[in-house]
This record gives C-alpha cells, structure tokens and sequence, in this order.
C-alpha cells in the first residue's frame, strides 16, 4: 500500500466496495469480477450515513491521509462508491 499512500496523497478516484456489518473493519483488494479497486468491509450498519463515514476512516488509515482529504463522489446509498483523495 506505500504506492497507494504516495498517489493517494497526490490526488486520485478510489472506487471501492463496502461490505457493511462484518466482523471487523478492514480495506482490502477487491475480488475479481468486482468492479472496484478495493473491497472496505466496516462493522457498522448502512444507516443515516454512517457506513460512510466508517469507509472514510478507514481509507484515510490505509491511505495515510486525515479524513477531511476524503470525499465521498458518487454512490451514497450503494455498495459501490466512487472516493476522492486528496
């Protein structure tokens, strides 16, 4: 994740997966045939925003940026996402 974390910093498009209510919170590469670049499973439920806020903390760990450099493009109500690192 050290390339990542370099482009990341410099501007980029993330499109992810959430997997909402798993055991743990964790980003991972997505599966193959999945349309994203990485799987974020988060323990919370997908209700009143709050899955998304659990996926942004988590990029903003993997990625090695604060939080406030996350924004959230497309996909508010779905499992698919499209992020914006800055």
């Amino acid at each position: 994740m050290a390339a990542d974390r370099q482009a990341g910093a410099s501007g980029r498009s993330v499109r992810v997966r959430v997997t909402p209510r798993a055991r743990r919170t964790e980003v991972r590469p997505a599966p193959k045939g999945v349309p994203a670049e990485f799987q974020v499973l988060v323990t919370v439920p997908p209700e009143d925003g709050k899955a998304n806020k659990a996926v942004i903390a988590a990029l903003s760990g993997a990625f090695g940026v604060a939080p406030s450099r996350i924004r959230l493009l497309r996909g508010a109500k779905a499992r698919d996402k499209l992020f914006r690192i800055d």
